[in-house]
């Protein structure tokens, strides 16, 4: 039912249309005024009108779009990524009001972490019944192989969140904990940098409390986790690129400068957790743990895990690694705690807890289940257990007779599964929706931290909101559509503060070493390939659009013919297309460079290296610059059309309104300056290296399979082929400059191939090669050259050693045989290249997978 609304605020200015709902408390404004606390902001809203406001909303926008951020709230089961919403009105608490929260949440922190202290330790709260033993040994949250493991500093909760709602009648209620993997600080702090930068002056005049003094602490409690080290090695255990907010893990690695690491990067040796990198195990102090509690381990836990770390609680155990947050922990945020929480408060610490909860009955008690069953649509109904797939919760007054009574069915035939509790109706604040202001439903996530000096609060948090067809209740919390900054106020103003050591502190010196992670360098070595492969197809399919738009093209048919087949499956020749004159010739050459462009199906076509381009960087997003990750988000966006089936199977571009040839220009560029971010930005370590490997590898290889596939044989138009081939490496005025454009074959094939200083040519690719390999860290005892070694040496010197005026003589029935022997050998030294390094190097296991899965795969094959 819709509530009558009160009179709108403003006038002629954005707020004109804020009406707020009969009943709900209004973070914006009292008495049809702005708050004390408000008033700064809404001066300097009210100044700028719609237009400029829906201006700074799409820059918010393209800010989030040009960074990448993305979320999965929902677990879509296709993992598709969907762009973060952010509202570009932040959500503003007033500096009195935020003392009652802080001081609330630091105690709640308190309270969980010597709640999980007991239940993991003496059990005092079974013994004496504060809590229902059923509740909590019947949980599975509740990890009997971690009773009794002794932690670093005492400590079971090290980071927590807490959801908050402000009530009706003002008054801030929790209505949830985070205890396992607090989600969220990653999107807190991106919402903070892109809206303080849409609002300089509001965010500097208004005295907005930072960020960084948290994080500053969350690293601090980090390195206090002493395992025996004095400086402990810190890594990001994240689930991988599958997890639903991989975006927040790669995030807060860069922010805080950790290592992102995987279950498959680690390896647990004699008790301890080790990193596998280029240079052999390196060990691992300190996790701050990303990955939920029963995937970290699948010895231990759940068998079937695919995120974690075999044997990995035993290295806990041992005392030789710590977990931020603990194994367990996650058990206290279950629905069934809530209602106990003021019990616990008292019987642990003495206290009364200073923000309320709704008040709640777990029905595994006869008198929690009678009062749940005779209140009903009082009450909302949350499951004890997260039930995979299902609502998180039940608004029992909105569901119909038949919803209504099958819920109450499966309350009574299993009560301890349930908890009631009283509804919650959220205040409001102002969002911006399509051209106006309006006010929408918000909750509140805090985070908190238990550091050295003891908790900390971040004065800041994630506010998600919903704007429509949720609800202003209970519902309205699981639809959220948007989320907002949030400004805690202070008293006076604000100094800027870094994560950066202070001035004068000292700081140990060093060079990027070989402790890469083997999977971080296997990504970034691929990411090189097919970076470069659709950069090659891109040149390829630009040089033969050029000719497709002139009047030449009937002329050069055949020529692109064969230029066109080095991208075909199978790479075969078109015989019609070397008909002379054909007039269809044409229209058809230009519809098959469509296909080549933007047809993702097609493994060659650019569209399809742009995607497997996107991926491998989406893995390691955590080591790409913010300026390389911008130009490869631009590939992505104006690589991959939208296309659809057209007469003949031909893909229809829908994205796209020029011409295939300004298109293919602006990609090019997209991906010189990539390659040049690489070449000038990138520090000379294990990274850059594979990376570049990469590169190197693909360009050689593809530029011996087009020369084979052009001039081994001599033809009539070799002068149209030399010109196209020179165009497509990007060396037709470094040509022109040497021999005044007499088109040759010896000086084309030198150029190309032997030429060691032109960066397009064979040479310079194995030259680069050879001296990359030679940088790979191995044993420098050993008298042995491996595999890499030899198949690089070998590769340069059939090249330095080549006789180019013997290479371009064709023998009687046209071929040129010698030149021919010659690129086959040098593509065969390539693949010997190419496996020994990922041999040697790279990863060697294969993506894990169930057993369970791969049984039925085989019987659904059968």
């Amino acid at each position: 039912m819709p509530h009558p609304e009160t009179e709108p605020l403003g006038s002629v200015d954005s707020f004109a249309s804020y009406r707020v709902p009969a009943g709900s408390h209004d973070e914006f404004s009292s008495a049809g005024e702005p708050r004390p606390h408000w008033r700064r902001l809404a001066s300097i809203f009210r100044q700028w009108n719609p237009a400029e406001l829906s201006e700074r909303w799409e820059q918010a926008r393209r800010l989030i779009r040009d960074n990448g951020v993305t979320y999965n709230i929902h677990e879509d089961a296709q993992g598709g990524q969907r762009p973060w919403v952010l509202d570009p009105i932040p959500l503003v608490i007033a500096a009195d009001d935020w003392q009652g929260i802080e001081a609330g949440i630091r105690q709640r922190l308190r309270v969980l972490d010597a709640l999980l202290a007991d239940l993991y330790g003496p059990q005092h709260l079974l013994k004496e019944q504060v809590l229902p033993a059923e509740l909590v040994l019947g949980h599975p949250a509740f990890l009997r192989c971690c009773h009794g493991i002794r932690l670093p500093g005492g400590r079971h909760l090290h980071l927590h969140a807490s959801v908050l709602a402000r009530h009706g009648d003002g008054r801030w209620h929790v209505l949830g904990d985070r205890t396992g993997v607090p989600h969220g600080l990653g999107y807190a702090l991106e919402n903070r940098l892109v809206v303080s930068r849409l609002l300089p002056t509001a965010f500097r005049e208004s005295h907005v409390e930072r960020l960084a003094p948290f994080f500053i602490g969350l690293r601090s409690m980090l390195r206090a986790l002493d395992t025996g080290r004095d400086v402990p090695r810190i890594a990001l255990f994240s689930p991988g690129p599958s997890s639903p907010t991989w975006f927040e893990d790669a995030y807060l690695a860069r922010y805080l400068g950790l290592p992102l690491v995987e279950g498959g990067d680690l390896a647990v040796r004699e008790d301890r957790a080790c990193l596998k990198t280029l240079g052999g195990l390196v060990p691992i102090d300190v996790l701050l743990r990303r990955v939920v509690d029963r995937e970290c381990d699948p010895l231990e836990l759940d068998s079937g895990a695919l995120a974690g770390t075999p044997g990995l609680l035993q290295a806990v155990r041992g005392g030789r690694v710590a977990l931020a947050n603990p194994l367990g922990s996650a058990l206290v945020e279950s629905p069934g705690f809530m209602g106990y929480i003021p019990a616990v408060a008292r019987r642990l610490l003495g206290e009364e807890l200073l923000l309320p909860s709704p008040q709640s009955w777990w029905c595994g008690r006869p008198d929690g289940l009678s009062h749940v069953l005779a209140r009903l649509d009082d009450l909302v109904i949350e499951p004890v257990v997260a039930i995979p797939g299902g609502p998180k919760r039940y608004v029992p007054k909105l569901l119909d007779a038949a919803g209504r009574e099958a819920l109450m069915n499966r309350i009574r035939a299993r009560p301890g599964d349930w908890v009631g509790r009283e509804i919650v109706e959220r205040s409001v604040a102002p969002c911006w929706d399509g051209g106006r202001v309006v006010a929408a439903p918000v909750v509140l996530r805090l985070f908190s931290a238990a550091t050295p000096e003891g908790p900390i609060v971040m004065p800041g948090g994630l506010a998600r909101l919903t704007l429509r067809g949720g609800g202003a209740g209970e519902l309205a919390m699981d639809s959220g559509q948007g989320s907002k900054d949030v400004w805690v106020l202070s008293p006076g103003p604000v100094q800027p503060i870094s994560l950066l050591p202070p001035p004068g502190q000292p700081v140990p010196l060093r060079r990027s070493g070989t402790d890469l992670p083997s999977r971080v360098a296997d990504h970034l070595h691929w990411l090189g390939r097919h970076v470069e492969r659709a950069e090659s197809a891109a040149r390829l399919l630009r040089t033969v659009s050029a000719r497709v738009a002139s009047e030449s093209t009937l002329e050069s048919a055949a020529a692109v013919a064969r230029l066109l087949a080095t991208l075909a499956e199978p790479p075969v020749v078109r015989p019609e297309w070397q008909e002379p004159g054909r007039p269809e010739t044409p229209t058809e050459i230009a519809a098959e460079v469509q296909s080549l462009v933007f047809d993702e199906s097609r493994p060659t076509s650019v569209a399809a290296s742009i995607r497997a381009m996107w991926q491998m960087a989406s893995v390691v997003r955590d080591r790409i610059s913010i300026d390389s990750w911008k130009i490869l988000s631009r590939l992505r966006r104006d690589g991959l059309a939208d296309v659809r089936a057209g007469a003949g199977g031909t893909p229809v571009v829908l994205v796209h309104d020029g011409d295939v040839l300004s298109f293919l220009d602006m990609l090019i560029l997209d991906f010189s300056a990539f390659a040049g971010l690489g070449t000038e930005s990138m520090t000379r370590g294990p990274g850059w290296r594979f990376l570049d490997m990469g590169r190197r590898l693909e360009r050689a290889t593809g530029m011996v399979h087009l020369l084979r596939s052009t001039i081994v044989t001599a033809r009539a138009d070799e002068q149209r082929i030399d010109e196209m081939l020179l165009e497509i490496a990007d060396s037709s005025m470094t040509y022109r400059n040497r021999y005044l454009g007499t088109l040759q074959a010896a000086p084309l094939i030198d150029l190309l191939l032997t030429d060691e200083t032109n960066p397009r040519s064979v040479g310079f690719q194995m030259a680069a090669l050879e001296a990359h390999v030679g940088a790979l860290p191995r044993d420098s005892g050993s008298p042995v050259l491996a595999d890499d070694q030899r198949a690089a040496m070998a590769a340069t010197g059939l090249l330095r050693l080549a006789d180019v005026s013997a290479l371009v003589v064709p023998d009687s029935d046209g071929a040129r045989g010698q030149l021919d022997r010659l690129l086959v050998r040098l593509d065969g030294h390539l693949r010997d290249l190419s496996v020994a390094i990922t041999h040697r190097y790279l990863v060697h296991a294969m993506p894990r997978r169930r057993l369970g899965d791969l049984m039925e795969s085989s019987d659904a094959s059968e």
